[in-house]
């Protein structure tokens, strides 16, 4: 765009309407905004679609970290699958938000990107071809009205110099006549010079007046030119207007999850769900599998048999064997059917025998009163969130021992499996529960899911030698680990 014309050059603006010479082009500017203003829009949605994403993949993840969780985790039964309701919530409201990003970028932000390229023109010299026919438009309209106006102002200024030469030559004709030294010839000079200034003032003003009627008279035509390109650019920009509504509104569909009827079924499933839950069904269940309503081998008399050189202690049968694997437990008494979500069969490997009465922790040193592996045990276990809930538990009992399955000698002599002076198990192939980051130098760290080579089997303070993938070499907790089958 061009500045103001050059017949308006020297013409002084009066006032900021819209009528004055050159106030016209804050009407061309608005065709330039107006295309500005759809790079923000399209920039705004996009900036919004971004944020979508970025909530559906942190919903995603969220749900999946948590439903291991629980999975892994102690709860069970109906209250288990209310709570795994959520992460399900979670995943299908990811979905949805997902579909909103979808909707913002391959619908409104197209819809918008098409529709400029389509209302704005570029040219090849820059700027756009609706801006210049808009500058055009005004230029030829303004222009004779402007020339006039030039006119009017010229005219006004002369009118006003001869009004000023003609009051200083009346005051020094009148100063003369008061000062004897002034000869006649010299007051007929002031006299005449008063006479013609008078003269020039009637001229002035009379061509002043002239120039004005003329002005006056173009008026109406330069008002109606310049409507009409006016009205020109308020059709262009109604346009802009009325588009950016209907964008708007359907941005505001795309973003309303409340009327969408999936988004309404997902909390109503949700609400379903966690109705469901029932204690006493919960309680039941684990009765009948995992309390008194579980079946029971009771001790029998047992014939001797010339077959056996010795009676085997269940400690011994159990380091005889590489596990102890109890299968067809049946249900007795009252108790309810339902499907247990582990396996009907428990297979306790004797390399991860844990025990888990109160009055044992596998992470305390009974003879160290200080505070060194137990409160470095005690430090270490905070970083699990949750138990594993399908976690072996010790199949055998002795009276020959206090709570410490893993005693250096058992009733018949035999030595611990686990003691230092043992020869070194294979090294087996185990894959990390939970986080695990090393206190101390010779200790490893992991991430849950990791894989690592056990290199030595489970010492008496529950700690296993272990070998990274990158070759670190070193110990970590026994129990944070299980063997890949």
């Amino acid at each position: 765009m061009s500045g103001s014309y050059d017949d308006s050059v020297g013409v002084e603006v009066s006032s900021d309407s819209f009528w004055e010479v050159g106030n016209y082009k804050r009407t061309v500017k608005r065709i330039d905004d107006g295309h500005r203003l759809c790079n923000d829009l399209m920039n705004c949605i996009h900036e919004r679609a971004r944020i979508e994403k970025g909530y559906a993949q942190q919903l995603t993840e969220w749900a999946k970290r948590w439903k291991q969780l629980v999975e892994k985790g102690p709860q069970y039964g109906t209250v288990e699958r209310a709570w795994c309701a959520f992460m399900s919530e979670a995943e299908k409201v990811s979905e949805l938000h997902l579909e909103v990003k979808g909707s913002l970028m391959n619908e409104d932000f197209e819809k918008i990107k098409n529709w400029q390229k389509e209302a704005f023109h570029k040219q090849m010299m820059g700027g756009f071809k609706e801006t210049k026919e808009a500058e055009d438009g005004f230029r030829k309209a303004q222009k004779p009205w402007a020339k006039k106006l030039k006119e009017v102002e010229a005219a006004k200024k002369a009118y006003h110099a001869a009004c000023k030469e003609e009051k200083l030559a009346v005051s020094r004709e009148t100063n003369s006549k008061a000062d004897p030294a002034l000869n006649p010839e010299q007051l007929k000079k002031l006299q005449d010079k008063v006479e013609r200034s008078k003269q020039d003032v009637l001229k002035t003003k009379e061509k002043y007046e002239k120039s004005l009627k003329e002005l006056d008279n173009a008026t109406p035509q330069y008002m109606e030119n310049m409507e009409q390109v006016f009205e020109q650019c308020q059709q262009f920009e109604e346009k802009r207007l009325r588009f950016f509504r209907e964008v708007l509104l359907e941005v505001q569909k795309h973003l309303d999850l409340s009327n969408a009827a999936s988004y309404k079924n997902i909390y109503r499933e949700l609400e379903q769900n966690i109705k469901t839950a029932d204690a006493v069904e919960d309680l039941r269940w684990f009765r009948a599998n995992q309390g008194p309503g579980m079946s029971m081998n009771w001790p029998q008399f047992e014939e001797w048999s010339a077959d056996l050189n010795r009676t085997l202690s269940r400690r011994e049968k159990k380091k005889a064997s590489d596990g102890v694997t109890l299968t067809g437990i049946n249900q007795t008494g009252d108790q309810v059917t339902q499907p247990n979500k582990h396996s009907s069969s428990l297979s306790v490997q004797s390399n991860t025998v844990q025990s888990v009465q109160s009055s044992y922790n596998p992470f305390e040193d009974e003879e160290d009163t200080g505070s060194t592996v137990s409160e470095k045990e005690d430090n270490k276990i905070k970083n699990v969130s949750s138990y594993e809930k399908n976690q072996s538990y010790p199949t055998d009992w002795s009276d020959e021992e206090s709570n410490n399955p893993f005693s250096s000698t058992d009733a018949n002599g035999d030595t611990n499996p686990f003691d230092e002076d043992a020869s070194p198990a294979m090294e087996v192939r185990v894959r990390a529960l939970y986080d695990y980051e090393g206190q101390e130098q010779d200790e490893l760290s992991f991430k849950a899911g990791d894989e690592l080579t056990k290199m030595e089997n489970e010492d008496e303070q529950g700690w296993c030698k272990g070998r990274l993938d990158n070759g670190q070499i070193g110990l970590y907790p026994a129990n944070y680990v299980e063997p890949i089958q």
